[in-house]
Formats: C-alpha cells, sequence, structure tokens
C-alpha cells in the first residue's frame, strides 16, 4: 500500500508555508473563489509552475477542489454549460500545478426534474472533458435532487460516467448527513465505485440522516474521531481535513497520530 499522505484544505496564498508548519503531507486549495464563475487565478507567487515546483520540493501532494458553483447535471442551461467551461479550466490549471486530483461535486437537478436527465447531462459532461488531471465526484449531504447523496444515485451516476475513468471522494460529514453510517461507509461506496481515491475527513456538526453539510472540528461533532480514522484506515488513501480553520492544526495532528494504515 501506498502511503498515506494527510492534510488540510487551506488557503492558495501559501500553502506550502501552512502545511508545513502542520506536518501535512498533503494540502487543498482552490484556484480563486469558489463562488465565483471566473476563471480560475492562481494567487501563489510566481505562478502554478512555482506551486508545483515548490510542492515537490516539499514532499507535498497536492490537491484542488473545483468551485461549488458547478453543477453539470442541471437541467438549467445557464448554469450546465459555464459549468462544463469552467470544470475544464479548472482541469487546465490543476494539471499545472501538478495536482494529484480536482475534486468537484456531483450537483443535482432542478425540483421536479427527473434525475435520470442529471444523469446524462453528467454522461455528456464526461464525454467532453479533457481530464489532463484525475477527476474526482464527491458525495453530497442534502437534497432530494442530488445526483451523488444516496447510494442509489450514486449508483446510477457511476453506472453513466465510471468508463471515463472518474476517481471518487469520500466525505465523511457528507456521507453521515445522508443517512450513511460511518462503519458502512467504505464498503458500499466501493461496492458502487471500486475506488476511493480521497477521503474528506470532516466530522457533522449535525446528527446522522440531517442533511445538513456542517463541517465539525474532528471530535467535536456527531461522527467522532475513532469513527473517521477507521474510514480513512479501511479506504486506505489519501486524507484532507475541510474542518473550520482554528481547528485544523489539531485536527492534522489527530490523524498523523492515529491514522496506523499510514
Amino acid at each position: 500500500m501506498a502511503e498515506q499522505r494527510i492534510g488540510a484544505h487551506v488557503k492558495q496564498g501559501d500553502p506550502i508555508t501552512t502545511s508545513k508548519a502542520n506536518g501535512a503531507s498533503a494540502v487543498q486549495i482552490f484556484l480563486g473563489d469558489p463562488q465565483d464563475w471566473k476563471a480560475p487565478k492562481l494567487a501563489y507567487p510566481g505562478g502554478a509552475e512555482a506551486l508545483r515546483a515548490d510542492a515537490e520540493a516539499a514532499g507535498l501532494t497536492v490537491y484542488v477542489h473545483a468551485p461549488y458553483v458547478v453543477n453539470v447535471a442541471t437541467t438549467n442551461n445557464r448554469i450546465r454549460i459555464p459549468s462544463r467551461k469552467i470544470l475544464q479550466q479548472h482541469v487546465d490549471v490543476a494539471a499545472q500545478v501538478g495536482a494529484a486530483g480536482l475534486v468537484v461535486h456531483g450537483g443535482h437537478v432542478l425540483k421536479g426534474d427527473d434525475p435520470q436527465t442529471g444523469v446524462d447531462n453528467w454522461r455528456k459532461a464526461a464525454e467532453q472533458l479533457d481530464a489532463k488531471v484525475p477527476v474526482f465526484i464527491e458525495n453530497t449531504a442534502g437534497g432530494d435532487y442530488a445526483m451523488a447523496r444516496k447510494l442509489d444515485r450514486l449508483a446510477a451516476l457511476w453506472d453513466a460516467v465510471g468508463e471515463f475513468g472518474f476517481g471518487f471522494c469520500l466525505d465523511t460529514c457528507h456521507a453521515f448527513s445522508a443517512g450513511i453510517a460511518p462503519e458502512d461507509m467504505v464498503e458500499k461506496t466501493l461496492a458502487i465505485t471500486g475506488r476511493i481515491d480521497l477521503v474528506h475527513a470532516n466530522d457533522s456538526r449535525d446528527p446522522f440522516d440531517s442533511g445538513a453539510d456542517r463541517h465539525a472540528t474532528i471530535g467535536a461533532g456527531s461522527i467522532g474521531g475513532e469513527a473517521i480514522v477507521a474510514v480513512i484506515e479501511a479506504a486506505g488513501t489519501d486524507a484532507v481535513v475541510e474542518t473550520p480553520a482554528e481547528g485544523q492544526d489539531a485536527d492534522v495532528a489527530y490523524l498523523l497520530e492515529h491514522v496506523k494504515a499510514r
């Protein structure tokens, strides 16, 4: 088994220094404002090539998260079409920084729409995407019309896009909030996707099956540190915390100490 790398999602201005300070071996960043439709604009001094070189020198594995606004599943043309464009733009820049993968949410269709339409839209996006880096579809916490919340919907999505080489990012908070028990997360996900490429190791502020996407510091939420560690070990992949900034250093330290499969 390859070494499991642990890190945090940090601001893109100086992810190397931040990661060195907390002992991380992985880092996740945005390439701009996650709520914006603008093309990615890397804030790192020296640009993409400098970040790539500095990350390699520091022994850091870099992951990129696509903007939250991306939704290639929707039936709304004014969202779906620019989503495809901006997703490709982020893939291109992620490749320039040497990212190990780009994470994108599964998205959703509009209320009353047939979810199969969202599946079909995802397949069309997959056919058009030039995936210069691996693209990891991430499960989501809420929404009756979400593509990657419940396992049956995820299975339909994977049947449509799995052949295009997509990876999968398992978010522990999202899965817990979607009604998937921690002890089942890895086994049930692998039964559908056959792979987990990254874990977003987040505790949940809210109770089981709440549908709420509210991350908590590890051990301060409803999942608990031991269960999150067990998920990471079972997945056998890198893990990134997306927990509140004031507790991130402690969260990274906790995982570095307790994840034994590393």
